[in-house]
């Protein structure tokens, strides 16, 4: 059995389970890490151990426990649940429109704005505004996620493109996936970044240490690699830009934590200091694109927002 992975261009010709048999390199794990591992971003561990609960994953034809280790030539086979769609309404929540048409909508999202609802969190996020301000969004990523094509984490600010029907939905996945779609990011980091340009190419998994974070590692790792710049030195801290080549969750965070200048104010990955401002100091400041109906390319830029301004003029005058 091929070496496949869900997450990668892995699709089912049917209903059944995804199924493949465990390699020696991996023999010894935890049957609930190894599936995650395998299923990739899109599926958390305590979601892998509720299905093996309830007998939808399978060692050898046999129900088993979380806690099973895995043998060298096991056959696994996950059957994945159907998802349960939930009711996700729209929301008069203001939106900083960058450019509109009948395809896509271009919006300058502020800090502390999540981006689609999740269960336990169905308000108040990008969605439900895009839901209340379109009349139609591309319905390709379901009920929880209608015109979505990428992401931003919720305390960076910036731009993001959603998609108003399916067709501009797939064009503008293609060019994600093919990494012809310009972004380039503001952040402030710790340090003072020796290099005045450079690149950061090390591959992103999960961190098996902590399964909410994500770090530089080579088992199952996904390739991702971010370009950057010096703009602006601030003598123990710097302003970059950066260009992303992949597109890897937390992938600035991380790669700037790898490198040893962490952004300021990240709560996840930054340094336990005094805190300058709240939610990592980064910004989606550049994004392009080719639209999807016309084939232009469009290119668009968002200002940095006041907290990172004044974060700048903070550190100007130390």
């Amino acid at each position: 059995m091929s070496d496949l992975k869900y997450d990668e261009e892995w699709e089912r010709e049917d209903d059944g389970p995804l199924e493949w048999d465990v390699p020696e390199e991996e023999a010894g794990e935890r049957i609930d890490k190894t599936v995650t591992d395998r299923l990739g971003d899109g599926f958390s561990r305590s979601q892998v151990q509720q299905w093996i609960r309830d007998g939808l994953v399978t060692v050898n034809g046999v129900a088993v426990k979380p806690n099973y280790k895995t043998a060298a030539g096991d056959w696994i086979a996950v059957r994945i649940p159907d998802p349960v769609e939930l009711d996700v309404a729209p929301e008069p929540i203001p939106l900083d429109v960058v450019y509109e048409d009948r395809d896509v909508i271009v919006v300058n999202k502020p800090r502390g704005m999540v981006v689609h609802p999740a269960p336990g969190h169905l308000s108040g996020t990008l969605v439900n505004a895009l839901l209340h301000h379109c009349r139609d969004l591309s319905g390709i990523n379901g009920v929880l996620r209608p015109g979505i094509v990428h992401r931003i984490d919720k305390d960076t600010s910036g731009l993001l493109v959603a998609a108003k029907n399916d067709v501009a939905h797939a064009a503008l996945a293609e060019q994600l996936k093919h990494h012809t779609v310009t972004r380039k990011y503001i952040a402030i980091v710790h340090g003072n970044v020796p290099h005045d340009r450079g690149t950061v190419d090390a591959p992103i998994g999960r961190d098996p240490q902590d399964r909410k974070l994500f770090t530089v590692i080579h088992k199952n790792g996904k390739r991702a690699v971010t370009h950057f710049t010096v703009t602006e030195r601030f003598g123990d801290f710097t302003m970059l830009e950066l260009r992303l080549e992949t597109g890897r969750t937390h992938q600035i965070r991380v790669h700037m934590k790898f490198i040893g200048h962490p952004l300021v104010g990240d709560p996840l990955y930054g340094r336990n200091r005094r805190k300058l401002m709240e939610g990592q100091a980064l910004h989606a400041a550049v994004l392009g694109f080719t639209h999807p109906r016309s084939g232009t390319y469009m290119e668009f830029e968002a200002p940095l927002p006041e907290d990172m301004r004044a974060l700048a003029d903070f550190l100007r005058m130390k």
